[in-house]
């Protein structure tokens, strides 16, 4: 597959972007879109990015939640943005975390954003032109993996954690919500041009 056959992604995480942040979100009576996220992804999709969530879920490593509990929501979601003519391209998940009391993943790994592993194994399986990508997050650490998989650009949005007063290190831009970063990113020059 050549470069030109590869499209670019938007990298989205997904408690505190897409849905409330919460204390380990896995039950679907929990699980709230934010305002402006149809439009968001809606305008991202329209633009030609392909829409892969990229989440940490540790909470499966702490034993909090199951990872069929997550895979539950996963589906709630899914078939949320479905009804909303939206189309996610995948969903990746880290379920690790060093201080786990699941012995099998309470590890340290390449998934587990900051790392970029998430994203590296999403391009590698759909195609997708990193250099052209873009990550969103609520968290330093997701502007970070994003940074490390050599993504074109990062934006926080300030819909779940407090974005840091020194958060222009860790990204290009900061907004409000997910409609926002999409209206902002498919602004950009390198995104003029529809894929």
């Amino acid at each position: 597959m050549g470069s030109t056959d590869l499209r670019p992604a938007a990298f989205i995480d997904r408690d505190g972007v897409i849905n409330s942040e919460l204390n380990y979100v896995h039950r679907i009576e929990d699980f709230r879109i934010l305002p402006g996220v149809f439009e968001g992804l809606r305008t991202l999709q329209e633009h030609g990015f392909a829409l892969i969530v990229v989440t940490n879920q540790a909470g499966i490593a702490k034993g909090l939640y199951t990872a069929e509990d997550f895979d539950v929501l996963t589906r709630h979601m899914i078939e949320t943005l479905q009804r909303q003519r939206i189309h996610l391209k995948a969903v990746y998940s880290c379920p690790h975390h060093p201080a786990g009391v699941r012995r099998d993943i309470a590890v340290e790994c390449d998934c587990r954003k900051p790392a970029p592993g998430m994203l590296l194994r999403a391009a590698t399986e759909h195609g997708i032109d990193l250099g052209r990508s873009v990550m969103i997050g609520d968290k330093i650490s997701d502007t970070q993996a994003g940074r490390a998989a050599r993504v074109a650009l990062t934006v926080l949005v300030e819909s779940g954690h407090a974005v840091p007063s020194d958060w222009a290190e860790y990204a290009d831009h900061r907004c409000l919500n997910l409609r926002e970063a999409a209206e902002w990113l498919c602004a950009q020059p390198l995104f003029q041009n529809k894929s």
